[in-house]
């Protein structure tokens, strides 16, 4: 087997029973193997191996750990955490793991052993799985499907010769079983049986079939069909039972490969997206040419108290849309928000589209109102920090009417947001007449800012402005000339109105009627 780091095999197996009790704190772990302890052999010297303590209770298996520690093992798992050898693990530079005290040694064995069999370049396992279905149909005669749980077919075999009816045709055509009361009913039987099962035709055209169901100790994972023609060999059953095991185990290893790719490219898009990841690794593991970053949030985000449920919540939905609409995405949550990154080929709509159609199932699911923001397109993965910066600007600017934009449909208030942090940050860029205009408003009471600000935003339109001020056009006229004269602002000057607008705009305190944009 490959070596996986310890921290990936926790990662991709993903199950609360799984423990990590001790861990060296001078090296990262490796894990090449799989062993199961034998009380009746010697330990065999395997650098890397992780070893089960099987029949071993966890008080009382130090001493095993040291027999790992001089094998050479990188660590022992033993079954219930209580009283186990923790110092002994510390002392000996061991990894020390937990499962459940139900779990079942040969389950822990095979889903570790798959996870660290499991890589990414190894896609899905389908060749495998086609692989496995034609060596079944040419032991038992019969041609051979595999499905998963939800009735779609992964593999299926070609021998040929082997007689086919209907039903296999139209589900290898679809890769979907045929919908029908009677297929429930099968189903049914199969996963509620210990081995295979002979089933009847469910019409005159059908053959019968014989099946079997694929698990991981009590979990199912799918299930195996076999057309019966009439001529299928004596000891098929037998051969169905072992093909289930086999099939179990190439499952596992397909998901493992897809959770530990998923892992990976989550932890690159983390990387990418605070600008540490290396743009040309990240190229070859995602993908060359232009994408763009998408933000999802919920409405309030940080507030709730359950807020942190509900931003896992919303991680699921849009990993699952991207990945039903696109194939495989990196989406990982940050502070709150879920960032995606999208194949961008030009095609601004398709991507509102998705995001519109993420929100509204993402509302739905949730209870929330969600809020999706599509940062600008780039030309490869290491200028993802643009446009997730340009996307974050964006969610700022949403609202109930607004729930989803893109930066090209609100440029010029995302430009307004950018002054404003520029101006922020530069205390020179602040010094101006607005500062004094305020500060005047607050002691006496008047209203110069507010009114210089309807005035701007209306284009120098008294009418306009003192429409929006609530007040006559003359109450308007006079305030604007009492500014002038006051301040000592020429309100002729266009770089003067263009500078106090600005400032009003954007670093304004609300005071002055508006809402200025934050940092």
């Amino acid at each position: 087997m490959d070596a996986m780091a310890l921290g990936d095999l926790i990662d991709v197996v993903r199950s609360p029973a799984l423990r990590l009790l001790a861990v060296p704190g001078d090296a990262a772990v490796r894990i090449s193997d799989v062993l199961l302890y034998d009380a009746h052999a010697p330990l065999p010297h395997t650098p890397g191996a992780l070893l089960l303590a099987v029949g071993v209770r966890a008080g009382e298996a130090g001493g095993l750990v040291r027999e790992a520690a001089a094998a050479g093992m990188a660590g022992v798992l033993v079954r219930g955490a209580q009283d186990a050898p923790v110092a002994e693990a510390e002392t000996y530079g061991l990894a020390l793991l937990s499962v459940e005290e139900g779990a079942a040694w040969h389950h822990v064995h095979l889903t570790l052993a798959s996870a660290i069999e499991a890589r990414p370049a190894r896609g899905d396992g389908l060749a495998d799985l086609f692989a496995l279905a034609g060596a079944i149909a040419a032991a038992t005669g019969g041609a051979t499907s595999l499905e998963d749980p939800h009735q779609r077919i992964l593999a299926y075999s070609t021998v040929p010769g082997q007689p086919v009816d209907e039903d296999r045709r139209q589900g290898i055509l679809g890769l979907q079983v045929p919908d029908g009361l009677g297929n429930t009913a099968q189903y049914r039987a199969v996963f509620a049986a210990p081995g295979p099962v002979r089933l009847p035709p469910l019409t005159d055209d059908d053959l019968p079939r014989l099946a079997v169901a694929v698990r991981a100790g009590d979990e199912p994972l799918g299930s195996i069909w076999v057309v019966d023609s009439g001529s299928l060999a004596a000891d098929a059953e037998n051969t169905l039972t072992q093909g289930a095991s086999t099939a179990a185990l190439l499952l596992l290893r397909a998901r493992a490969a897809q959770e530990l790719a998923r892992h990976r490219d989550t932890d690159l898009l983390r990387r990418l997206l605070d600008g540490t990841a290396d743009p040309a690794a990240a190229a070859r593991q995602l993908g060359a040419g232009p994408v763009r970053v998408a933000a999802f949030a919920p409405a309030g985000a940080g507030s709730a108290p359950d807020s942190e449920w509900t931003s896992l919540r919303l991680l699921d939905v849009v990993r699952l849309q991207c990945e039903a609409r696109s194939g495989r995405h990196a989406c990982v949550l940050v502070d709150g928000v879920v960032y995606a990154v999208l194949a961008a080929p030009g095609d601004a709509a398709q991507h509102r589209r998705l995001a519109e159609d993420i929100v509204r199932r993402a509302g739905g699911a949730l209870r929330v109102p969600v809020r999706a923001a599509l940062g600008g397109v780039v030309a490869d993965p290491g200028a993802v920090p643009d446009s997730r910066a340009d996307a974050d600007l964006v969610l700022r600017l949403l609202h109930d009417g607004l729930p989803v934009a893109t930066v090209e449909e609100v440029r010029a208030r995302v430009t307004l947001l950018r002054l404003a942090g520029v101006l922020r940050e530069d205390a020179r860029l602040q010094v101006g007449v607005w500062q004094r205009m305020v500060a005047a408003d607050a002691d006496q009471g008047t209203e110069y800012a507010r009114t210089l600000a309807a005035w701007l935003d209306a284009g120098c339109d008294v009418a306009r402005a003192s429409k929006e001020l609530s007040v006559h056009p003359n109450t308007c006229r006079y305030r604007l000339k009492q500014a002038g004269k006051q301040f000592g602002v020429d309100l002729q000057d266009p770089d003067e109105r263009l500078v106090l607008w600005l400032h009003l705009r954007t670093l304004g305190d609300g005071r002055d009627g508006r809402t200025a944009p934050s940092a």
